[in-house]
Formats: C-alpha cells, structure tokens, sequence
C-alpha cells in the first residue's frame, strides 16, 4: 500500500499532544454527573467522549502499524477531551468576531489538503497516524477549525505567520474560554482560560495557524 504523503499540520490543539492515561470511565463530578465537563449550557458527556475515543481506537487499529500508533496514544481520553473542548472555544471566538465558515471554503480546503497528501485515502490515513483523527466526523470537524482558525486571525487585523498573530489569537480564545466558564470533571483534569488547553497537554493549533501555512482555502 502506498504510503501517504506529508500535508500542512494544521494541528487541533489537542490531536498533536498525546498523553498515557488509561481510558476512564468516570460518570462525571458530584456537580455534573455523567459529564466530563461543562461549558455554560453546554455539555460534554463521558458517553460522547469515550465514543470520539473509540473512533479513534478504530481507526488506528486499521492502519498497518496500528501497534506503534496506539502505543504512542496511550493517553488519548484527555487530548480527545482538549480537542472537543477547544473546538467550542474557537467556535465562540468566532462568534464573538463575526467570523463563520462557508461549505465552500470547506470543500475548497479539503480538496487542496487531498490534492497535497495524494488523495482521499492518504489524507484521512494522515489524520489518523499524525493527529489521532478519525475518519467521518472528526475528520469535518479538524477541516472546520483550520479554516475557522485562519479566518478568526485575519478578522483581528493580523496575518497568519506574522509576529503579532499568536498573541492576538490566543488573547480571544483565552476570552472566549473564559465567557464559556469550563468546568473540567477534575478525572481528566482541569482547564487553563490562559493557556486555552487542559494543564498538561499542548497547544500547537494556534501555533500551526498563525504560523502560516497554504492556501487561500482557510483565509
């Protein structure tokens, strides 16, 4: 089978800092049972994040060096869990700037990734041996937040790649984050409104954004 090509890691925060915990099973904090955490309104469920862990764990197990790729995902219940919170952050940052994602520019950003990684295959097999993304849902989902990301930094006045973009970006996420009032089930740890991340895993899809990268398909 021939192996996929490298593409622009427009990594989410969460996919590219995989930690080694065992899955857990928590049934969610006194406060908030059977959640994993709280975003104002909104829930995270344990149940919802255990199912983005198995896809994951699916997915991987197909690849032909599943071994070495679970092995080194050990602990994908937290950075699944940064990944799910972090895309609501974004998704409120970008409300609170007005900024929204068209299915055009989606599309326009799947194909360019698809053209560069040689094909539909290679890309999602990219995904899921670099980022730990799953095929189907995940996989719109990073294409949403790559998009969304570089839109959301030009709306601030700054260029992806410049000086000035990681401190203005991560300066209306941590906002956004704060307006969300997180409230991490304490089993998977706890989130930082500065950093924008659960303490303990990496945030490179700010990094990876305002970094640059191609195309006019995420600007």
């Amino acid at each position: 089978m021939r192996k996929a090509r490298p593409f622009p890691k427009f990594a989410l925060a969460a996919t590219a800092a995989l930690l080694a915990a065992p899955l857990l099973t928590a049934c969610g904090s006194e406060e908030h049972p059977g959640a994993a955490a709280v975003l104002q309104d909104d829930r995270i469920t344990v149940s919802q994040l255990q199912s983005h862990v198995g896809a994951v764990r699916d997915a991987q197990r197909a690849q032909p060096q599943a071994d070495e790729i679970i092995k080194q995902t050990g602990q994908l219940n937290r950075s699944a869990l940064n990944s799910m919170i972090f895309d609501r952050v974004a998704a409120k940052a970008a409300a609170n700037a007005g900024v929204k994602v068209s299915n055009g520019e989606l599309q326009q950003y799947r194909a360019q990734m698809m053209q560069q990684a040689g094909g539909e295959k290679a890309f999602e097999t990219g995904l899921v041996q670099q980022y730990g993304v799953a095929p189907g849902k995940q996989t719109d989902d990073f294409i949403r937040i790559q998009v969304l990301g570089d839109k959301l930094t030009r709306s601030l006045g700054v260029r992806p790649g410049s000086p000035e973009a990681q401190p203005k970006l991560m300066a209306a996420l941590a906002e956004a984050s704060k307006q969300l009032k997180i409230d991490v089930n304490p089993r998977y740890g706890s989130w930082n409104d500065t950093k924008v991340q659960l303490d303990g895993t990496k945030l490179s899809w700010v990094k990876q954004v305002t970094g640059g990268g191609t195309g006019t398909a995420r600007s």
